[in-house]
C-alpha cells in the first residue's frame, strides 16, 4: 500500500498512480521502535491474534466430549470463528483509514482478551460459539497493521514486508492447530482459551504502545464502511482480488477444518494431539510468504496467483486419496498451504495498492476471503455428516473453480 509520499510499484498487477492516494495526515511517530524490530513485533502480534480463530478446529473432539455430543456436530463452530471474523472486518478494518491505531488496537485486545476468556468457562455448545463469535469478530488486529507497513515500506520491497506479517499470520495459524491439539489434550480445552486470553492481552497492548498516533482522515467514522460497494465498483483489480481469495481461502477452510474429523476418524483413529501436530505442515506457509512476496515484486501479482490456483488445484485430488493413504494427505497439505499464502500476498498486495482508501479495500478483500472461507467450511462440516471426506474435497473443488471462473468471465 503506498503512501502519500512513496511511489507505487510497477508491477502489472500492483501498478496505480500517487495521484489517487489522499494525503495523510502528520504522523506523531512517538515510541516507533527500529524498522525492523517493529515489523517482528507486528508479526508476533498478528500470529498471537490469528490463531484465536483457529482455536476450536483441533479441540473439536475433546469440546464434543464435554458437552455430550458427536464430533462432527460441533463442526459449525469453527464456522462461526470465521463468520464472527468476516463481520468484525467489515466493520472494524475500514477504521484504518479514519480512526486512531493505537486506540483502536488496544480497544479491540481487550474485548479479544474478555471473550476468549468467556469462551473458556463456556457451560455449552451456545455460549461458546456467542463467546467466539464476539472474539473473532474484535481480533482483526493484523489486518489494521498490513496496511500500515505496506504503507512504511519502501515501493520496491513492499510485497515482502507484507509477506512478513502474512507468514506472523500464518504462523499462528499452525500454531493454532499444533499448540492447541498438545495443550488441549494435556490440560483440557478450556486451558487452551484461557492461555490465548492471556497472550491476546500482553502482545496486544504492546503493539499498541509503539503504534504511531495517527488519524489518517477526517468524516464520518464508518465511512469506510458506507464507501465499500462503490470502492469495489470502481476497481476491478480488487474485485478480482476478493473473488480468488475467496475461492482459494474457501478450499483450505474446507479442506484444513474438517481435516481433524477425518484424522480422529475411523480411517486413521488418531488421539487430539498427534492430529494436532499434522498442522506442522502448515509451516509450509510461513516458508513461502517471503518467497511469495519476493515473486510478487519481481513478476507482478497476476502471474503469482495463476500459479497459486494450479497448485492447489493439484491438491484436491491428492487429499481426496489422502483419505486412504496417508503420504498422499503429507503432499497435499504442503500444495494447498504454499498455494494459499502464495495467493494471499499477491491478492492482498494488490488490494491495497488498487484504490485511495487502502484501508477499506483491505476491509473488502479480507471479508470476501473470510465469508467465502466461513461458507465453505460450513458446507464441508454437512458433506463430511452426508458423504464423507469425499464430499469435502468436492466442496474445496467447487470452490476453487467458482473463484478462477467467475473472475475468468469477467477478464
Amino acid at each position: 500500500m503506498p503512501s502519500a509520499t512513496t511511489p507505487t510499484t510497477t508491477t502489472p498487477s500492483t501498478t496505480t498512480t500517487a495521484s489517487r492516494r489522499a494525503p495523510a495526515a502528520p504522523v506523531r511517530q512517538g515510541r516507533t521502535p527500529a524498522p525492523g524490530l517493529f515489523l517482528t513485533l507486528l508479526a508476533v502480534c498478528s500470529a498471537v491474534t490469528a490463531a484465536n480463530i483457529y482455536l476450536a478446529a483441533p479441540l473439536l473432539s475433546l469440546m464434543a466430549r464435554d458437552f455430550g455430543s458427536a464430533p462432527s456436530a460441533l463442526a459449525w463452530i469453527a464456522s462461526v470463528a470465521q463468520l464472527g471474523y468476516a463481520v468484525g472486518l467489515l466493520f472494524f478494518a475500514p477504521l484504518g483509514d479514519s480512526a486512531n491505531r493505537r486506540r483502536l488496537v488496544a480497544g479491540l485486545t481487550l474485548v479479544t482478551a474478555l471473550s476468549l476468556a468467556a469462551s473458556a468457562a463456556a457451560p455449552g455448545a451456545a455460549a461458546l460459539a456467542v463467546a467466539m463469535f464476539v472474539a473473532s469478530a474484535a481480533t482483526v488486529i493484523p489486518q489494521l497493521l498490513v496496511p500500515l507497513v505496506a504503507e512504511r515500506a519502501p515501493a520496491e520491497r513492499r510485497a515482502r514486508h507484507v509477506a512478513a506479517v502474512i507468514a506472523g499470520l500464518f504462523t499462528g495459524i499452525v500454531a493454532a492447530r499444533v499448540l492447541g491439539g498438545l495443550a488441549g489434550q494435556a490440560f483440557g480445552w478450556r486451558w487452551v482459551f484461557a492461555g490465548a486470553a492471556l497472550l491476546t492481552l500482553v502482545l496486544g497492548l504492546a503493539t499498541a504502545v509503539v503504534l504511531p498516533s495517527q488519524r489518517r482522515r477526517e468524516g464520518p467514522l464508518f465511512a469506510g464502511l458506507v464507501a465499500l460497494p462503490s470502492v469495489l465498483r470502481r476497481s476491478p483489480e480488487l474485485w478480482r482480488a476478493c473473488v480468488r481469495q475467496a475461492g482459494m481461502f474457501g478450499a483450505w477452510s474446507a479442506l484444513w477444518t474438517s481435516l481433524a474429523l477425518l484424522l480422529t476418524g475411523p480411517a486413521y483413529g488418531l488421539s487430539t494431539a498427534t492430529a494436532g501436530l499434522f498442522g506442522l505442515f502448515g509451516l509450509t506457509a510461513s516458508a513461502v510468504a517471503p518467497l511469495a512476496g519476493g515473486l510478487v515484486d519481481r513478476f507482478g501479482a497476476a502471474r503469482v496467483v495463476r500459479s497459486a490456483y494450479l497448485l492447489a488445484a493439484v491438491s484436491v485430488p491428492l487429499f481426496w486419496l489422502g483419505g486412504q493413504v496417508l503420504g498422499a494427505l503429507f503432499a497435499a497439505a504442503v500444495l494447498i498451504h504454499a498455494a494459499l499464502v502464495a495467493s494471499h500476498v499477491a491478492n492482498q498486495t494488490l488490494a491495497l495498492t488498487a484504490t485511495s482508501t487502502p484501508a477499506t479495500a483491505n476491509t473488502a478483500y479480507v471479508v470476501a476471503g473470510f465469508a467465502g472461507g466461513a461458507a465453505a467450511s460450513a458446507l464441508a462440516g454437512a458433506a463430511y455428516s452426508h458423504f464423507g471426506w469425499g464430499g469435502v474435497c468436492g466442496v474445496a473443488g467447487l470452490w476453487l473453480v467458482l473463484g478462477w471462473g467467475v473472475t475468468w468471465s469477467r477478464r
